[in-house]
């Protein structure tokens, strides 16, 4: 990824460490390109395709990070890229990955199943599927944003991430214990949509309804399988947030550090102002912004409310 995806930076704050009682280091993916860290598996994974599925194209099914990192690696890649989302994907996500290039299917998240159209649609075409998160590839490429978080940072006792279907989170804990086994690794998911963490518990993937958050990209209904092992086998934790909290965080990295992150990409310093990550008092941990688009009108009304 050197020299392709953007050396986002590490910021800290002084009020964010008084707040949480620890040496905070986050990692601002939403200046990555596209404005998330999903460019990283995307390209990662596309970068891997032989000359003739590159010919063939590319299928993807997002609401709208995974969209965008999809369509602008194939525009780079020279690749015809054709992507599955939602009717009700943020205008700014559906906007910039039709921007990059792509072809655009609509579904109703209530009422159909993204994957299952999205894998019609790639046999109808010949193309390759990019799973959002369940890929080597795509779970290699999200975690070279922790390797150089921990670069940068240099070493974290924890790091903390948002957490959909697995592939941020899994990605961190590969490249975080590469460099030291014992850094602890919190994934935080909405608590209107905990899979993961229901995963975790009972010690086998479960499946729920489409949650109803304002973190439109956390909105999976199960862990993948890759994910969920990798998980399991790195000892993994779950955290929960309200949207409320997704709110407060949003509000305090605008006010306090001057950031724009939309509400999936504030999970994890929600989490970490509102104290759900045990015993990091006095700690180095990393957190991780995993991305800022979000239509200006909806950010306002979001940090305004």
């Amino acid at each position: 990824m050197a020299g392709i995806a953007n050396r986002t930076p590490a910021v800290t704050s002084r009020t964010l460490d008084e707040r949480c009682g620890a040496a905070l280091f986050v990692k601002c993916e939403s200046f990555q390109r596209m404005g998330a860290f999903k460019f990283r598996g995307a390209y990662n994974f596309l970068l891997s395709l032989s000359s003739e599925e590159r010919e063939r194209g590319v299928v993807a099914f997002s609401s709208g990070n995974h969209a965008q990192g999809v369509a602008l690696a194939a525009r780079l890649l020279g690749v015809r890229a054709t992507i599955v989302m939602p009717t009700d994907a943020p205008a700014v996500k559906v906007a910039a990955t039709r921007a990059y290039g792509a072809e655009i299917v609509y579904y109703e998240r209530e009422r159909s199943h993204r994957e299952e159209i999205a894998r019609s649609v790639a046999r109808e075409r010949g193309a390759t599927l990019v799973p959002p998160f369940d890929d080597a590839r795509i779970v290699a490429g999200a975690g070279t944003a922790a390797l150089e978080l921990i670069e940068d940072a240099g070493p974290l006792d924890a790091c903390v991430v948002p957490v959909g279907g697995g592939g941020l989170m899994s990605g961190t804990a590969i490249a975080a214990h590469g460099v030291d086994p014992a850094t602890a690794i919190y994934g935080v998911e909405p608590a209107a949509g905990d899979d993961f963490a229901q995963s975790l518990r009972r010690g086998e993937r479960v499946t729920t309804g489409v949650p109803r958050t304002i973190a439109d990209g956390l909105q999976t209904t199960a862990p993948g399988e890759l994910t969920f092992a990798i998980a399991r086998a790195h000892k993994c934790a779950i955290v929960t947030v309200t949207d409320e909290e997704l709110r407060d965080a949003m509000r305090f990295a605008f006010e306090r550090m001057k950031l724009v992150v939309e509400p999936s990409g504030a999970a994890a310093l929600a989490a970490l102002l509102q104290g759900r990550i045990p015993g990091i008092a006095g700690k180095r941990v990393g957190a991780i912004v995993s991305g800022g688009n979000v239509d200006p009108v909806r950010y306002a009304a979001l940090i305004g409310a």
